[in-house]
């Protein structure tokens, strides 16, 4: 089953839900970034929250999620849109610990508890959208349900999983996000904190074979569900090399010229995909402007 996700409504309109199974999509990200345990479920769980954020947006609308704690994983970037295409990066990918004391990857170690998490919304106008909020746990999901509480006002919860295997690779990989609209009864507030309380691990759920519908059934109840649409999940990075091209012209002749003379070329890392993208001194040559090229 290919990863996608699914938007939906429950209890009659009082809440608004979101899930997803994103194993395949973390498994590219940790491929890419040759991420070690920990860091793959710090990088996974956050890239799983930000696809469903993205399936928030409209149109061409897009977010970008930094968490910046004092860890040594260092900051997690990631970015996603409203067409379920997700990237993202930890800046030091080899970075792992025992299990915690509840038996878990100890994700708050190496994120940090000390820091920051903060989004920036592109929703196309000439100011963009910036939330931000210091990090409460590390954990990542407890820090995106404070987010929303504190920079969105509106009472969420959110959960996100991964499970990694001995080689490495992503087992399982999925999440939630519950958030109750205005006007939400308290009787259904308190229904779905039971049900939470209750419920298995998001990624032992994924690993089982449950679907984000019925990841939803678990915790909302299935007869309380309506689901409104899916849309497919997806690593997706959006560097090219003629982006690449882009912003070394961008750079000037000068710069430029320094390149050829000092390395007889250039070499470019995309940091979301890892994919490398090198520069004869020719093609570089080919960058500068005309008359930079008609003086020489």
């Amino acid at each position: 089953m290919s990863d996608y996700l699914v938007r939906a409504i429950a209890f009659d309109g009082q809440v608004r839900a979101y899930a997803t199974k994103s194993t395949e999509t973390v498994e590219e990200a940790r491929r890419r970034q040759d991420t070690w345990p920990t860091t793959a479920a710090a990088l996974g769980r956050t890239l799983t929250i930000s696809g469903m954020m993205g399936a928030m947006l409209k149109g061409d609308d897009k977010i970008t999620v930094k968490v910046e704690g004092d860890g040594p994983a260092g900051a997690i970037i990631t970015d996603a849109n409203s067409k379920g295409e997700v990237r993202g990066y930890v800046k030091n990918p080899h970075v792992d610990f025992d299990l915690n004391p509840q038996g878990k990857l100890d994700v708050a170690r190496a994120v940090g508890t000390s820091g920051t998490l903060s989004i920036v919304k592109d929703l196309g106008m000439r100011d963009h959208f910036t939330g931000q909020v210091p990090l409460v746990s590390g954990e990542i999901s407890e820090d995106f349900t404070y987010y929303f509480a504190n920079s969105e006002q509106v009472p969420s919860a959110v959960g996100a999983g991964v499970l990694v295997d001995t080689d490495y690779s992503i087992l399982a990989a999925g999440g939630f996000i519950i958030q109750m609209m205005p006007g939400a009864e308290e009787e259904t507030t308190s229904q779905i904190e039971k049900r939470l309380s209750e419920m298995p691990a998001i990624s032992s759920l994924v690993r089982d074979g449950k679907s984000p519908e019925e990841i939803l059934h678990t915790v909302l109840g299935e007869d309380n569900v309506q689901v409104l649409d899916t849309m497919p999940l997806k690593f997706q990075c959006h560097c090219s090399r003629e982006r690449v091209e882009t912003a070394i012209a961008s750079l000037g002749d000068e710069e430029i010229q320094r390149m050829i003379d000092e390395d007889q070329g250039a070499e470019a890392k995309c940091h979301f995909c890892n994919e490398d993208y090198q520069f004869t001194a020719k093609e570089l040559e080919g960058l500068q402007s005309e008359d930079s090229n008609s003086s020489s």
